[in-house]
């Protein structure tokens, strides 16, 4: 539960949209990272624009679990970068490697209670 609340609040917390006077992409911001720290950026952008378009029901439980989908895909997109970065710290492969099994795990748990909880 104490990972639910947490996933919540970083969720919460992170910014939905991105004005045009923030979006520094075309003149060699973001765009211009390449390798791991690229990497990191498309998953949060590739998250950022799932969510931003995603429909809301109006129903907290199933728009909150849909939601954390592509969050949690975006943590195992970045996992997944920095260990084929090479970089190679302990801590963080094995930081890195449990983020991917417990964010996979925690997907199909949200995919399966959504198919037993989506409004039809």
């Amino acid at each position: 539960m104490k990972k639910l609340v947490f996933a919540a609040a970083v969720l919460l917390a992170l910014p939905l949209t991105v004005s045009a006077q923030e979006d520094h992409s075309g003149h060699g911001g973001q765009a211009a990272m390449s390798g791991a720290s690229g990497e990191y950026m498309k998953a949060m952008q590739d998250m950022d624009a799932t969510m931003r378009n995603m429909a809301m029901t109006g129903d907290a439980a199933v728009d909150f679990a849909a939601m954390m989908i592509p969050h949690h895909q975006a943590a195992i997109e970045m996992a997944k970068s920095y260990l084929a970065s090479g970089d190679n710290d302990p801590e963080l492969t094995k930081l890195s490697e449990e983020i991917v099994a417990a964010q996979e795990r925690e997907i199909a748990q949200l995919e399966a209670w959504l198919a037993k909880n989506r409004a039809q």
